[in-house]
């Protein structure tokens, strides 16, 4: 079986062009993967919208009712920072679903991949940095409420921290947030994961995969998990708008490749969502998510 890819039609829709956030960059990547060969009928899996119970299992139910009705306040709107639609609607109560249909994958066949997700900013009642509903809380909390599953690490690279997935789980001993982020970015007001490492601006990819190779371990060590949900986030970049690293692309490619080799030597099913990038090349930002995709084939696909 190649490497599954959980993708939905429906994760694009017409968006305003200029807004900063990439809408496209979703279906973008999905034909850049059937370019290279990477999606097709035998490894191409759809979610269906997300199950009641797992939303309000993490958000608050009035949330999500407003949400879904168009009856989010002025401020609360603000704070979300996407023009409501009755497509923003549908993808966000698919993309959630998404990571859940990625990571029972995994567990069957060691490593999947969602080609969105990693909307590490969402809180209980309120969106926040582009980010309505968490899903990596959302499906670490479905993962705990099942047989044979009994510790999560979700394993953030993002530029940004994972602020409401530590907030989201902070209660929730069985959950292990690891956050490795650009200390001076969005959000200012940091939440506390179980393992934090803030990183200065500009650091360069030696540094970058060396942090990475010891947080990993030491995450590891700390949770020995079950399962392992990792946030491939590329606005670490060196060209991101959002950024303020000074990551290449050959060292993404190589930070994926060792995450996802680390976790395939310990023998543990892991889970990759794309998490943040902005670039306004649209085509380049799909290729550059892809990496994680062409590396899990890299890794895995040696079995």
């Amino acid at each position: 079986m190649p490497v599954p890819v959980v993708h939905h039609p429906d994760y694009s829709f017409p968006f305003p062009e200029k807004h900063r956030f990439p809408m496209e960059k979703f279906g973008l990547l999905a034909d850049y993967m059937r370019s290279k060969g990477l999606l097709t009928s035998s490894n191409s899996f759809r979610p269906a919208p997300c199950r009641q119970a797992w939303l309000t299992d993490t958000h608050c139910p009035d949330y999500l009712s407003r949400f879904a009705n168009n009856r989010l306040s002025a401020i609360e709107k603000r704070q979300m920072n996407l023009p409501w639609s009755e497509g923003l609607v549908r993808r966000t109560f698919l993309a959630p679903s998404g990571t859940v249909l990625t990571a029972q994958l995994a567990l069957y066949y060691g490593i999947a991949c969602h080609l969105a997700g990693g909307t590490h900013h969402a809180h209980f009642d309120y969106a926040a940095g582009f980010c309505i509903l968490n899903d990596l809380a959302i499906a670490a909390n479905v993962l705990l409420r099942q047989g044979g599953i009994q510790r999560v690490l979700i394993f953030d690279c993002d530029v940004h921290q994972g602020d409401g997935t530590a907030a989201l789980l902070a209660n929730e001993p069985r959950a292990f947030t690891c956050s490795i982020h650009c200390e001076r970015n969005f959000p200012f007001r940091k939440q506390v994961s179980n393992l934090d490492v803030a990183l200065p601006d500009d650091m360069g990819d030696e540094d970058y995969l060396a942090t990475v190779s010891d947080t990993l371990k030491k995450a590891l060590a700390l949770s020995t998990p079950d399962i392992v949900l990792y946030d491939a986030g590329v606005d670490v970049f060196q060209g991101d708008p959002l950024g303020k690293l000074n990551i290449s692309e050959s060292g993404i490619r190589e930070r994926d490749y060792q995450v996802l080799s680390e976790l395939k030597r310990h023998g543990i099913p892991v889970a990759t969502v794309i998490g943040g990038g902005y670039d306004d090349n649209r085509m380049n930002l799909a290729k550059r998510h892809g990496i994680i995709v062409e590396e899990a084939c890299h890794v895995f696909g040696a079995d």
